[in-house]
């Protein structure tokens, strides 16, 4: 057998083998220019892996003094999925804006059409990346309600679904426009509004049979309220989230209005015209709300409170 020279340059591999050493070692990830084809995690996979991680918080600081840090914890870990749905809108806005410039500048060139079909689906790749999203804040909300016995609620902003959008889009105009309408019907439902406001209570079982009479004649109503983190509206707010209602928190702008704020927070909301203002007993500020909306034709309706029992008047 010849033996080869100590001057023979070493044999290089094919290129084709190094790009399936590469794809065994690291798995497939396209290029920034490249429609990324690899699966979304399906539903189950969520649902297991979400179970996982609320037990793996879960287990090792309950009954130990570190149980009182566990809520705020647990919050955090919800919120991680709401920062990063927050992150894709800008993402999909960012993208709009593109499809835009590249709407404006078609010129008929075979180079144009492409960067404009390459940005449509980017868009759609996040459309369904932001609803994977959606799913795992939404399921991990529904852990923390379950371990804590409070809804979870952004610290700012909205909690919304998009759920129903499907990715059912051909061009760049039908792209932005079907992206316009989703959000308007999820950030603006049409759906008749009861606005509820109330002051300081643990007694919930007769706002929430006030709340259910109310929903038995209207299936599809949208409460509105203070978004109070304690007392009437909070039981309130904890109704609407097992009832499955669309709520609306109009929460007071205390660094722009001062003391003011709640009662431009009632001017807000009446702005909205609900059909109807439910008032529990509490301060001022509720009898702002009820004055104002009779002044502008709205019913409302007041708690009368008893000893042993609330009602309707």
């Amino acid at each position: 057998m010849t033996t080869p020279s100590p001057f023979t340059p070493a044999r290089q591999p094919a290129t084709t083998g190094q790009i399936l050493e590469e794809l065994q070692l690291y798995g497939y990830r396209p290029f920034a220019d490249e429609p990324d084809s690899r699966p979304l995690p399906g539903d189950n996979q969520i649902t297991g892996a979400l179970a996982d991680l609320f037990d793996a918080l879960v287990s090792p600081l309950e009954d130990t003094r570190l149980e009182p840090d566990l809520e705020p914890l647990l919050w955090s870990a919800v919120n991680l999925f709401h920062r990063a749905l927050e992150r894709l809108e800008r993402t999909l806005d960012s993208n709009e804006q593109a499809q835009r410039r590249a709407q404006g500048a078609q010129d008929g060139s075979e180079i144009r059409s492409v960067k404009l079909e390459t940005l449509i689906r980017e868009g759609l790749s996040l459309i369904e990346r932001r609803n994977v999203f959606e799913l795992m804040r939404d399921q991990a909300a529904e852990h923390f309600e379950r371990y804590t016995g409070s809804p979870w609620w952004p610290r700012s902003g909205s909690k919304v679904s998009h759920s129903h959008l499907t990715a059912s889009v051909i061009d760049s105009r039908e792209f932005l426009n079907a992206r316009a309408r989703a959000a308007a019907e999820v950030l603006l439902p049409a759906d008749p509004k009861i606005a509820f406001s109330g002051g300081d209570t643990t007694e919930h079982r007769p706002i929430w049979a006030k709340l259910d009479q109310v929903l038995a004649k209207y299936p599809d109503m949208v409460l509105l309220h203070g978004g109070s983190q304690k007392g009437a509206e909070k039981i309130a707010a904890c109704w609407a989230d097992n009832r499955k209602v669309t709520q609306i928190a109009f929460r007071p702008d205390w660094a722009r209005f001062n003391k003011a704020a709640p009662f431009r927070r009632n001017d807000e909301l009446l702005s909205i015209l609900p059909i109807g203002v439910i008032i529990y007993p509490g301060t001022g500020i509720q009898d702002n709300l009820a004055d104002k909306a009779k002044i502008l034709g709205i019913p409302v309706y007041r708690f009368k409170l008893s000893q042993d029992q609330a009602t309707i008047s």
